[in-house]
């Protein structure tokens, strides 16, 4: 799995009570249970998200197959899109691609959840203490547990024991890297989604984002390999608002990132010119600025724009 922006959260209908979680809760739920080698997180606000212009039309555009299917098996235990609030969701590199998992909070019928797992032939099985559903067989399955009466969390089933024994204090969590806290501190939590990359997870986001690059062939990797971290936030309003920082070793290594990245802009805007000819480019008015060891990037597009880009707020599977 490459990327989730834009409404990933929305597909994952999941846990908690009348009462949601703060956004904080779920950072501190995320760095006390996610597994240490989570090299991304994203929280999302799916309330905020659902009162988006067109949000049907944008829903079924960027919700990838992988958790278009995730929703379906929910739905087997009647937990609904609608009743979601938040999600954090963190990924971590598995044996052939990329592996996520999460915590949830908005509004769980725990007792009609449990009927309909028994309904649908579903037992519950026990995972570091708690009970857990799992809809589909193999390490590699969905599982859900209900962590009380206001929070969930789901992932493989691998996942989700490293995830509940690390939250029980019987493992390690994502607090022991150090780089998580501070940078989670730097997110925008006033945004509809926000998220953080470490290393390898920087340009793994990044290449899924900038659509209509040509002809040109790029290792991403190498590209952002003198980038640290990445915080961005996604604010939707009257139109969508993308704002990216990256912190890159040196000054020096920053400068030239930002040329790089002056030059993909130039690419972009011939590619789109030549596909799209009678249509605006969303990423035309992309800024791009440097300030010491950080590189700063701003896009602020319209809805119809959004969905031909098919970049920012785009699901790729």
């Amino acid at each position: 799995m490459r990327r989730v922006y834009l409404l990933s959260a929305l597909t994952l209908a999941f846990a908690a009570s009348p009462r949601p979680i703060a956004a904080q809760g779920l950072v501190n739920e995320a760095l006390a249970g996610f597994p240490p080698q989570t090299f991304r997180v994203e929280y999302s606000s799916p309330a905020k998200l659902r009162k988006l212009p067109n949000y049907q039309n944008l829903r079924q555009r960027f919700i990838g197959p992988r958790l278009q299917t995730l929703v379906s098996s929910l739905a087997q235990l009647g937990i609904r899109e609608e009743d979601v609030d938040e999600v954090m969701l963190g990924w971590q590199a598995g044996q052939t691609e990329m592996e996520f998992y999460g915590f949830a909070s908005g509004r769980l019928d725990t007792k009609g959840i449990a009927d309909r797992a028994a309904a649908a032939g579903i037992s519950p099985s026990p995972v570091a203490g708690q009970q857990a559903y799992c809809l589909q067989a193999g390490l590699a399955g969905t599982c859900i547990a209900v962590l009380g009466n206001s929070l969930g969390a789901f992932g493989s089933l691998t996942s989700l024991t490293a995830m509940l024994e690390a939250r029980a204090g019987q493992g390690p969590g994502l607090s022991s890297d150090n780089r998580f806290a501070p940078l989670l501190g730097e997110a925008n939590k006033e945004a509809a989604i926000w998220g953080v990359a470490v290393g390898p997870a920087v340009g793994d986001w990044f290449k899924g984002w900038m659509p209509n690059q040509g002809n040109l062939k790029l290792d991403w990797s190498r590209v952002f390999e003198k980038v640290d971290s990445l915080v961005y936030s996604i604010a939707a309003g009257d139109k969508v608002n993308l704002d990216v920082k990256l912190d890159c070793a040196t000054p020096e290594d920053a400068a030239t990132l930002r040329q790089l990245l002056e030059g993909l802009k130039l690419a972009q805007q011939l590619a789109w010119q030549t596909q799209n000819p009678s249509r605006a480019n969303p990423f035309e008015a992309m800024a791009v600025s440097q300030q010491s060891r950080q590189i700063l990037l701003q896009v602020t597009t319209g809805y119809t724009d959004l969905e031909l880009a098919g970049g920012v707020g785009a699901t790729h599977d």
